[in-house]
């Protein structure tokens, strides 16, 4: 497991050196191992709930592990990298189906982000400071479990690489990367793999880069520059070659602004801004339940954009006081975090998702808490002034608003936790029980070929090992989202397929019209909310 990093001193002990961690460090290990042990509990009890887009990352696995497919992005979907389901295929192909063993390399990756997170923190601001940006990191909402530990692809891993490259840049600033050129490749190889995996990324590789070039300047303009180059190449070179080959219009340009270019209604920049920052920050940042933020849980949602202009300001002046490259770097990566976060922000403001649908889409901005040190620096200066008694009147008494508000967030953050491990997790794993019901009573029943809803579908077909395959209908029983056609292809020539429907449901309701007084006879069983059918002649209304 991977373990915080501690500044630590080595000591020699009985002949061999033995690395002691100071206090803060220690305090960081204890928590980041309570953070890692708490998520992998909740992994083991598949917990949040899997779905069928995850379902779609297991099967990508499954078919890399039986050497079937080598997709460079997600099923039907061609700008969304598979690097997920490529570390996850050599546990699947020990385990078969399974949803711990799809979601322990992403476990192991969040526990990467905890360490290198700690390892920057350090550098760019205090040993304590570290320690308490861990600990808020170590818990977790449903909203942040849920982006921490389920294979769905992007988030996680490109954390972990903004942050190898904003440590790399730091390292080149103060000399202390030995193999500078190579050091400069691997940071263009991780710029490359992080855009291949999730384009959302971007505004964090943009900043990173600029950070980069500020440290090297005329380094880049010789062999440094091109293994950057060669690095980029190499990383993105998945994506370059399935554009080459993609239909016409099918490249991952043309889809990306298909989806941003979408039409419809164009809410208003007030509901904008209160599903981006009222809601969007605090769930993003772990201080409400998926259902929603309460009116005193919005208040980081305001505070947000106040922090990101006061941290932005106090790294200008720091850059300004400071001299060489060394000792400017730490201003210069804090800048990097907050217009990273700033661009994020906005990008996800302008989109109409953050207005339609905030519960639903604040995952977007899970790549915040990478800017989590930057954005709450001023706070933890503040709050350490006070506490020293260095300031006068008028700075105790910001200290004690700054105190006040990280002891509000750290609360917030921690009775959300606890009410989500406690009682929250528990309707997910009543639903990942009759889940793994239905996928049985759909097997016992001899069905290997049916039709179903999205999140229904790829969902069984995991479940099952393919031993069942489904075929997606939207709810009229015309053909749905069918990420992978293989399987709408088998049931087209399937005999006698079955429908697996969600009780009660418009397709469901649509089927029975259609079967008529036979409804009651080719109903086999109800599982958990969803009625398995199996009609003496298959029906195939768009046709």
């Amino acid at each position: 497991m991977v373990v915080p990093q501690a500044e630590s001193r080595a000591q020699r002990r009985r002949g061999r050196w033995q690395p002691r961690l100071d206090r803060p460090a220690l305090v960081a290990l204890i928590l980041g191992v309570l953070g890692v042990g708490y998520r992998l509990y909740l992994v083991l009890n598949t917990v949040p709930v899997a779905n069928s887009d995850e379902a779609t990352f297991g099967l990508a696995a499954l078919h890399i592990a039986q050497g079937r497919e080598h997709p460079v992005f997600l099923y039907g979907q061609r700008y969304m990298g598979m690097l997920q389901s490529y570390l996850a295929a050599p546990l699947l192909a020990v385990t078969g189906p399974s949803w711990p063993a799809l979601r322990l390399p992403v476990l192991a990756l969040y526990a990467l982000f905890l360490w290198l997170i700690h390892r920057l923190t350090r550098r760019i601001g205090s040993p304590w400071f570290a320690t308490a940006i861990v600990g808020l990191l170590a818990l977790g909402s449903e909203r942040v479990i849920r982006d921490q530990v389920t294979t769905v692809g992007g988030r996680p891993e490109v954390k972990v690489a903004v942050l190898v490259m904003l440590l790399i840049v730091v390292g080149l600033a103060r000399g202390t990367v030995r193999h500078r050129r190579w050091a400069v490749g691997g940071f263009g190889l991780l710029a490359g793999l992080a855009l291949w995996s999730d384009w959302l990324i971007a505004p964090y590789l943009a900043v990173a880069g600029a950070a980069l070039l500020w440290v090297l300047r005329r380094e880049l303009l010789g062999g440094a520059g091109l293994l950057l180059v060669v690095g980029f190449g190499v990383g993105i070179a998945p994506m370059i070659r399935d554009n080459l080959v993609a239909p016409a219009g099918q490249d991952s340009l043309s889809v990306l602004g298909r989806i941003s270019g979408a039409q419809g209604p164009s809410p208003m920049w007030g509901q904008r801004l209160d599903g981006g920052l009222l809601e969007g920050v605090p769930l993003a940042a772990g201080l409400c339940p998926m259902t929603g933020c309460a009116g005193w849980q919005e208040w980081f949602g305001l505070l947000y954009p106040v922090l990101l202009v006061v941290a932005a300001v106090l790294a200008g002046l720091a850059y300004r006081r400071r001299v060489g490259r060394g000792e400017r770097v730490v201003a210069v990566v804090h800048l990097a975090l907050l217009v990273g976060a700033a661009a994020t922000l906005l990008a996800y403001v302008r989109s109409s998702l953050a207005a339609t649908d905030p519960l639903g889409n604040a995952r977007y901005l899970s790549v915040l808490q990478l800017s989590l040190p930057a954005v709450l620096w001023p706070l933890w200066v503040a709050a350490v002034a006070c506490a020293r008694g260095t300031v006068g009147a008028a700075g105790r008494l910001v200290g004690a608003l700054a105190t006040a508000l990280l002891a509000a967030l750290a609360a917030t953050s921690l009775v959300v936790t606890v009410l989500f491990a406690t009682v929250g997790a528990a309707p997910g794993r009543v639903q990942e029980r009759e889940s793994r019901q239905l996928a049985d009573t759909v097997r016992a029943a001899g069905l290997r070929e049916v039709y179903g809803e999205y999140w229904t579908c790829n969902r069984l077909v995991f479940n099952t090992g393919e031993q069942v395959v489904c075929g997606v209908l939207d709810g009229e029983l015309h053909p749905g989202q069918n990420r992978y056609p293989a399987y709408w292809w088998r049931l087209a020539r399937a005999a006698r397929p079955g429908y697996v429907l969600e009780a009660g449901g418009s397709a469901d309701r649509r089927l029975r019209e259609l079967l008529g007084e036979g409804a009651d006879a080719a109903l086999l069983a109800e599982v958990g909310g969803f009625r398995v059918y199996h009609p003496p002649t298959p029906l195939r209304p768009w046709r």
